[in-house]
């Protein structure tokens, strides 16, 4: 009977399928705000929407989280045989051969669900092309950039700035990929030092991240201003950077993050611990920003609805990890056999 759970959660394990909910919630975000904000008021956004529209997007979204996540865990099996021998690869529980599969399927989902939405979605080929293009920034942080830290760093917040603009790549609302650009590589940059990393994160390396990410900012918004501009003449840059009240949600969340992040800082358990309890945090609060986006943009209802996937996401963490121990548990003991 636990045959089959014996070998399906080690591929869970290795896509971190746990945490897929997120990477829904920042897809399901996009495109509600796109069928929101690109439309006449009050028209609906159900009849902007279809279901090839957003079940191929969501398995782009799927198909997307576990070929990065995978793909990380084959590149690193070396290295965390030392460092993480506890983990998929390392420990046994599933062979390279088998991961490899696994990522490649996923990278055909990515890739597949990405060509039929191009069909049905708003701008066509365009956001097929940011789905290769996310692919491939997740290729270049596996293979080089998390091993130079500040450009890793930047690199996993970009990553989640071009997949939530997968939906939509006019982005009728910049704010939205800017604030999951922003806590990304803000709150792995602090988890990255508090769980003592390496290569070191150094001052160099931290303002580097900060500096970086500014530039990246005004560089967006910048663009997202002209190209507006040339669409709206006349409007004011409120209007054109989608000033409103329904801001001071996202906002809220951002502050409240915020104060829990300097709670765990504080709690009295290893630094290491506290990076990691942040880090899980971290994700899991994309699923809040997306919440208040909707709610603040769509309606409260809809908001609500996405922020549904939260409890989903956090009890997913914990029916893993009971799992894990369950099976460590039901596994026979190995011993090595020691010649005197």
């Amino acid at each position: 009977m636990l045959h089959l759970p014996q070998k399906l959660l080690p591929i869970l394990q290795l896509t971190r399928m746990a945490l897929v909910f997120t990477a829904l919630a920042d897809s399901a975000c996009a495109l509600l705000l796109w069928a929101a904000l690109s439309h006449p008021a009050g028209s609906g956004i159900v009849r902007w929407l279809n279901p090839v529209q957003v079940i191929s997007l969501m398995a782009t979204s799927i198909g997307l989280y576990g070929y990065g996540m995978s793909l990380n865990d084959i590149i690193d099996r070396r290295r965390d045989q030392r460092l993480a021998a506890h983990r998929p690869l390392p420990s046994g529980r599933i062979g390279p051969v088998t991961a490899t599969v696994v990522c490649v399927l996923l990278g055909v989902i990515a890739v597949t669900g990405g060509i039929v939405y191009s069909l049905n979605g708003p701008e066509g080929m365009i956001s097929l092309l940011i789905v290769v293009f996310t692919m491939a920034l997740i290729v270049f942080y596996d293979f080089a950039a998390k091993y130079l830290v500040a450009p890793g760093l930047i690199t996993l917040g970009l990553i989640r700035f071009f997949h939530a603009a997968i939906a939509a790549p006019r982005l009728p609302l910049l704010w939205q990929p800017l604030f999951l650009l922003d806590h990304v590589t803000l709150v792995s940059t602090i988890a990255y030092w508090w769980e003592m990393k390496r290569p070191v994160l150094t001052r160099a390396h931290f303002w580097s991240v900060v500096s970086g990410l500014a530039g990246i900012n005004a560089l967006l918004i910048g663009v997202f201003i002209w190209r507006r501009t040339q669409e709206l003449p006349g409007k004011s840059l409120a209007a054109l950077l989608g000033i409103h009240p329904g801001l001071l949600l996202p906002i809220g969340a951002a502050i409240i993050f915020i104060i829990l992040a300097v709670l765990i800082g504080r709690r009295p358990l290893p630094r290491r611990q506290n990076g990691q309890a942040l880090m899980l945090l971290g994700l899991l609060w994309l699923i809040v920003y997306d919440a208040a986006f909707v709610a603040g943009f769509v309606g409260y209802l809809a908001g609500i609805v996405i922020l549904l996937l939260l409890p989903v996401a956090w009890f997913s963490v914990q029916l893993m990890r009971w799992a894990s121990r369950l099976m460590v548990l039901t596994q026979r003991p190995k011993f090595k056999r020691v010649e005197t």
